[in-house]
């Protein structure tokens, strides 16, 4: 990053967040950079956390990199950056190449300015196999299209920036790899029951046909009965959930869900 410019990093954070910046605390001296904390009172999404940092993100005017923290790539700032200011739209992303496009949304480009046309999720027939990277370049601009509550960056924002002809996609040379799994200690879940990627679990019962959303994370005995639905990135401690309902909230201390 300090080799391409960026002088200040903003992490969005929420979970054990007095653990993270202590570390950080010690990765500011040692890159010789800046690091601040926006803190997340609730989950905002992919979108919502860059109106959270507003202000943080548009000190100085210029346009700012946001990365997906589950990507590994050889990062291609100082092109990413050159891209941008060429063809002077409001966003930039990268995209990379897959064998079977049918498993992803797909970015339909043009082939010869790399303006986005559209986004295609899970094409039966083909028209594209780039798909998004991760990895993205924003002028200060784009925080004026993000409202402060749980928006998606992808399925809200971006449709949007690609209809006004504001956003660019530039293709990785080489792979991209994105940390997936799920993490599952000291648990039984039941038949039937489904958790969603980057989750983790400890001491936990997940009952029959359960449904647990993506970062999602449960811990101190929480129990779940038949057919719950947790939705996507909520925190779950001690709770116990009667069967048949959905949650829409986290549970921060341990209680019965009637």
């Amino acid at each position: 990053l300090p080799q391409a410019g960026v002088s200040h990093v903003v992490l969005a954070v929420s979970y054990m967040s007095d653990a993270l910046e202590a570390a950080m605390r010690e990765q500011e001296q040692r890159l010789g950079i800046r690091i601040s904390m926006s803190h997340e009172k609730e989950p905002l999404g992919t979108a919502g956390p860059l109106a959270l940092a507003r202000d943080l993100l548009s000190e100085d005017g210029e346009p700012f990199f946001v990365l997906n923290s589950d990507v590994i790539c050889e990062f291609p700032f100082a092109a990413l950056a050159r891209f941008h200011r060429q063809h002077g739209g409001e966003g930039s992303l990268v995209v990379t190449r897959v064998e079977e496009p049918a498993k992803y949304g797909v970015v339909v480009c043009e082939a010869d300015t790399g303006r986005i046309a559209r986004f295609v999720e899970k094409p039966r027939v083909f028209v594209s196999n780039k798909i998004n990277a991760g990895l993205y370049i924003f002028s200060p601009g784009i925080l004026q299209r993000i409202q402060l509550r749980p928006t998606s960056i992808e399925k809200e924002i971006f449709p949007a920036m690609a209809q006004d002809g504001q956003l660019y996609a530039m293709e990785l040379q080489g792979k991209a790899l994105c940390i997936d799994g799920v993490r599952i200690k000291r648990c039984t879940v039941l038949e039937g029951a489904r958790i969603r990627s980057h989750s983790w679990l400890e001491s936990c019962i997940v009952g029959w046909s359960c449904s647990v959303g993506q970062w999602v994370r449960m811990e101190n005995v929480t129990v779940l009965g038949e057919d719950v639905i947790v939705n996507d990135e909520l925190y779950l401690n001690g709770a116990n959930v009667l069967p048949h309902k959905s949650i829409a909230e986290s549970v921060p201390e341990p209680r019965i869900i009637m």
